[in-house]
C-alpha cells in the first residue's frame, strides 16, 4: 500500500513538473519586462527622441490601434466600402466581432482620424445610437479591448511616472546639509499622465516641436501635444520640490521613475467604464475620485491633492477610452460634468482645480432615450457637444447569418444536428422585419431582401437598388433584434423534440419565433405582430423553393447525363446561330437544329421565345470570350445555362424515381434504390444528416403529390 502510495506521489510530482513547464511555454518573460520597463526621466527622453510616436494622445493612440489591423476596400452598389479587419475582433478570436456593419463603423473610423487629426472631434463625446441588440456595446467593447492590446505591443508603448519620496509621500530632506530629499518610496501618479507633462510650458513647445520634426506618423498626419498641467497630486508634488531645490528642475526630476504602462479596465488604467444607477443613489464623484477621509488627519485638510481619490472613471480613463452605458439615462448632474470633459478635455474634482485630462469618451443609447434628449430643450449644451453615429441592425441576408453562425455553427454545436438553412430562415426573418415596404409596383419584400444581398433579378441594376436604399433611409433601426433570435434558436436546441431527435430543422425554429411574438416584451403593436406573422409565411414559402431546389438538383446530379444534354444543346446552339444543320447521329442525315430540345432547356430559366435568339447568341458570345482566354467551356461554367439543365433532367428522371410515392407506405425497391441515391447527394453536397434529408425528401415529396411542381 506505501509503495503504491509512493509510486502516486512520484507520479503527481512528475505530472506537476510538466504542468508547470507547459506554463512557462506559454510565457513570454522578455515580453513582460518591456512591458514593466521603468527607468529615469532622462532615460524617457531618449526613447521620446528615438521613438517620438510615445508621445501620441489617446484619439491618435486609438485610431493607430484601428488602423493596425489592416482595412479592405470593397464596392456595394456603386458606393466604395471599406472593411476594418479591427472590428473582427483579433483579440479574442472573433468573441465580438462586427457583421455587416460596415458603412457604421467607416464613420466611427472618420470621426476618430478627425479627432487624431485634431480637427475638432476630439473635443465631442461620440454617441452610438440606434435600437436594441444593434452591436453598439460590441463595438465600445471593441475598442476599449483593442486599444489595451495595442499598448500591449511596442508600436503601441505608453509611459506614466512615479514620485519618489518617503514613505510618507513628504519631502523629507536627507543627505549632507540636507540638500537631497528622501527617495525611498514610490508614488505613482494617479492619473497615469504623460511624463513631458512635467516639462513646464515655457520649455514644452520648443521640445514638442523637436520631436514633431521627428515624429513620422503612419496612418494619419495629427501632430503630437503635450497639454494641460499635472493633476494636482503631481502638481503639489513638484511644486514642493521646486521650493526645496530652489527651482532647480534637473533635482525634481530625479525624484521621477517614470514606467511604461499597460492599457488595462481590469486594473483601472487608461481604460473606464461608467453604468447609470439609481438615480438616488448616483454620485458625481464616481466620475471625478473623492476625498479619503481616512488621510485628512494624516495631511491636516481636505484639500490637500494626498488626501483626495483620483479614482473616478474619468480621472483613471486618463490617456485611454471612457465609455458610458446608457448615457442618456444619466443624471443631469452627470451630463454637465461631461459637457467641460468634452470640450475643454477638463473635469473639476471636489475642492480642486480644472483638472485636464486625455481620453476618448464613447457613449451609446436607445431610441427612446436619444428621442427625449431631442425634446428637451435644457439639454442643447450637451447635444451640441455630440456627433451621433448611427448603428443599425443588418439589412443584408448573409452579414446576418454570420451573426447566428458564430453562436449556433458547427463548431459550438456538436451534439445536435442543426440542418441546412436553419440558421438562415432565421436571419431571413430577422432581415424582412427590418426593411421598409418597396415603393417600387411589382417588386416584393422577399425580392428587396435577395437585391440587398447581392443577388441579381432581372430589371433591377445597382443603381435601382440604391434608390430602394435612399427612399428608406431608416431601415435598420427598427425591426426584430439578434438577441431575440438568438434566444428562440437556443429555446429549439433545448426542446424535447431536439433533445430526443438529436436535430433542429428550419420549420421548428420558425414556429418557435411565431409563439414567442404573442409575449415579446418589445412588441406591444398588435398590427406590427401581424406584419411579422405575415413575413414568416413568405419565409416559409421561399424555404420551400430552397429546398425544392436542392431535391431537384439531388435528382438531377448525374453529371454525365447533364454534359451530354449540355453538349447536344451547344451544338444546335452553334448550327441555329450560324445558320447551319445539324448531323443527325442515329440516322446520319443532316437536319435543321432541333428548337423544340433547345426551347425545353430555355423555358426552364424562363427565356420567352421572343428572346431565345439573344439568349443563344449570348451563350455563344460567351464561350468565344472563353476560349479567347485559353478556357474552355463545361456544362457547369455559365451558372443561368447550368440551372436550365439541371431543371430539364429533373423533369425528365421526376417520373423515373416517382417522387410521389415517398408519401405512400409502399415503395417499391427498384424506387427505394434511386431515393437512397439522391438521399445520399443531399448528404453529400448540401450537409444533411440522414434524418434531415429523410424529412427533406419526404416534405418536398408532399409537395409535388399536391401537384405543386414550381421550379425556382
Amino acid at each position: 500500500m506505501n509503495d503504491y502510495r509512493a509510486s502516486g506521489s512520484k507520479d503527481s510530482a512528475i505530472l506537476g513538473k510538466d504542468l508547470a513547464a507547459t506554463v512557462e511555454s506559454r510565457l513570454d518573460r522578455r515580453r513582460f519586462q518591456d512591458q514593466h520597463w521603468n527607468g529615469t526621466f532622462w532615460e524617457y527622453l531618449d526613447i521620446c527622441a528615438q521613438n517620438p510616436g510615445v508621445v501620441r494622445n489617446a484619439y491618435q493612440r486609438l485610431y493607430d490601434a484601428v488602423m493596425s489591423h489592416g482595412n479592405e476596400k470593397y464596392k456595394v452598389f456603386k458606393k466604395e466600402c471599406v472593411r476594418y479587419h479591427f472590428f473582427a475582433d483579433p483579440f479574442d478570436n472573433g468573441a465580438d466581432a462586427i457583421f455587416g456593419l460596415d458603412f457604421a463603423l467607416m464613420q466611427l473610423v472618420d470621426f476618430l482620424r478627425s479627432a487624431a487629426e485634431g480637427y475638432g472631434t476630439d473635443k465631442r463625446i461620440l454617441l452610438l445610437h440606434g435600437p436594441v441588440g444593434s452591436s453598439k456595446s460590441t463595438i465600445a467593447r471593441l475598442l476599449k479591448k483593442g486599444v489595451e492590446a495595442y499598448s500591449r505591443t511596442p508600436e503601441g508603448a505608453l509611459y506614466s511616472f512615479s514620485w519618489l519620496l518617503d514613505e510618507h509621500c513628504e519631502i523629507s530632506p536627507v543627505g549632507t546639509n540636507a540638500r537631497e530629499a528622501a527617495k525611498s518610496h514610490a508614488f505613482d501618479c494617479p492619473m497615469h499622465e504623460e511624463p513631458l507633462v512635467l516639462i513646464p510650458r515655457e520649455a514644452r513647445a520648443e521640445v514638442l516641436a523637436r520631436l514633431n520634426g521627428a515624429y513620422h506618423p503612419v496612418h494619419s498626419n495629427g501632430k503630437l501635444k503635450v497639454a494641460g498641467e499635472p493633476d494636482p497630486f503631481c502638481r503639489k508634488i513638484f511644486e514642493d520640490l521646486m521650493r526645496f531645490y530652489d527651482g532647480d528642475w534637473r533635482k525634481v526630476m530625479d525624484h521621477v521613475r517614470v514606467r511604461r504602462i499597460v492599457l488595462s479596465e481590469k486594473d483601472r488604467v487608461g481604460i473606464g467604464t461608467f453604468q447609470p444607477k439609481d438615480e438616488k443613489n448616483q454620485d458625481s464623484t464616481e466620475l471625478t475620485g473623492d476625498i479619503n477621509y481616512r488621510k485628512i488627519a494624516q495631511y491636516g485638510s481636505d484639500s490637500d491633492p494626498r488626501a483626495f481619490n483620483f479614482d473616478g472613471e474619468l480621472n483613471i480613463a486618463n490617456r485611454g477610452i471612457c465609455e458610458f452605458i446608457e448615457v442618456l439615462k444619466l443624471d443631469v448632474a452627470f451630463l454637465y460634468d461631461l459637457l467641460g470633459a468634452s470640450q475643454e478635455h477638463t473635469i473639476k474634482p471636489k475642492k480642486f482645480a480644472q483638472t485636464y485630462i486625455d481620453e476618448a469618451i464613447i457613449g451609446h443609447t436607445n431610441e427612446p432615450e436619444y428621442k427625449r434628449l431631442q425634446s428637451n430643450e435644457m439639454m442643447e449644451a450637451f447635444r451640441d457637444r455630440t456627433i451621433k453615429i448611427d448603428v443599425p441592425y443588418n439589412i443584408r441576408l448573409d452579414d446576418e447569418i454570420k451573426i447566428y453562425q458564430k453562436d449556433f455553427g458547427p463548431e459550438r454545436i456538436r451534439t445536435i444536428h442543426v440542418a441546412p438553412h436553419t440558421l438562415e430562415v432565421a436571419a431571413m426573418w430577422a432581415v424582412l422585419t427590418r426593411l421598409d415596404e418597396p415603393k417600387k409596383a411589382g417588386l416584393t419584400m422577399m425580392q428587396k431582401l435577395k437585391l440587398y444581398n447581392g443577388k441579381n433579378i432581372p430589371g433591377f441594376t445597382e443603381d435601382s437598388v440604391r434608390e430602394l436604399k435612399e427612399e428608406a433611409p431608416r431601415e435598420g433601426m427598427n425591426g426584430i433584434s439578434p438577441r431575440y433570435i438568438q434566444d428562440k434558436i437556443s429555446n429549439t436546441l433545448v426542446a424535447r423534440q431536439a433533445i430526443d431527435d438529436k436535430a433542429i430543422n428550419p420549420f421548428m425554429v420558425l414556429n418557435e419565433l411565431e409563439s414567442g411574438l404573442s409575449h415579446h416584451s418589445l412588441l406591444s403593436d398588435e398590427n406590427l405582430k401581424k406584419h411579422y406573422r405575415e413575413l414568416l409565411s413568405v419565409v416559409k414559402e421561399e424555404y420551400e423553393d430552397i429546398i425544392k431546389g436542392e431535391v431537384q438538383r439531388a435528382i438531377s446530379a448525374d453529371e454525365d447525363a447533364i454534359r451530354r444534354m449540355c453538349a447536344n444543346y451547344i451544338e444546335n446552339v452553334r448550327a441555329y446561330t450560324q445558320k447551319e444543320r445539324v448531323k443527325n447521329k442515329y440516322t446520319g442525315r443532316d437536319e435543321e437544329p432541333d428548337d423544340r430540345l433547345m426551347r425545353s432547356i430555355e423555358e426552364k430559366i424562363e427565356i420567352p421565345d421572343s428572346r431565345k435568339d439573344d439568349f443563344r447568341q449570348e451563350i455563344m458570345n460567351y464561350i468565344g470570350a472563353l476560349a479567347l482566354d485559353g478556357k474552355k467551356f463545361e456544362y457547369n461554367t455559365n451558372a443561368r445555362l447550368y440551372r436550365a439543365l439541371e431543371l430539364k433532367l429533373f423533369e425528365d428522371q421526376r417520373d423515373t424515381i416517382k417522387l410521389k410515392n415517398l408519401v405512400s407506405s409502399v415503395v417499391d425497391d427498384e424506387t427505394q434504390k434511386k431515393i437512397d441515391v439522391v438521399k445520399q447527394r443531399l448528404i453529400k453536397n448540401f450537409g444533411y444528416n440522414e434524418t434531415s434529408a429523410t424529412d427533406v425528401l419526404n416534405y418536398v415529396a408532399s409537395i409535388f403529390a399536391r401537384g405543386d411542381s414550381k421550379g425556382r
